[in-house]
């Protein structure tokens, strides 16, 4: 998945956080409805603008950015 076709950032839409291009959806919000519970038909139901393709691109992003994470175990 090319999520770069389907995310974009701009710092004068919803103060530069990463949306779906062309809306004011943020893929946070996108990841929210998926963390609590929303189905596919959901999100398309009450988001009629919304695709499938533009879905998967928000959770692609997600992976990405975590896979790139690095973390350090801290002794305690």
């Amino acid at each position: 998945m090319n999520w770069q076709t389907y995310i974009t950032v701009d710092s004068g839409v919803l103060v530069g956080k990463p949306v779906i291009k062309g809306t004011r959806l943020a893929v946070e919000f996108i990841l929210e409805l998926i963390a609590e519970g929303w189905t596919e038909a959901d999100m398309l139901r009450n988001y009629p603008g919304l695709t499938r393709e533009q879905i998967l691109a928000c959770v692609a992003y997600a992976k990405d950015l975590l896979s790139e994470e690095k973390l350090l175990a801290v002794p305690a």
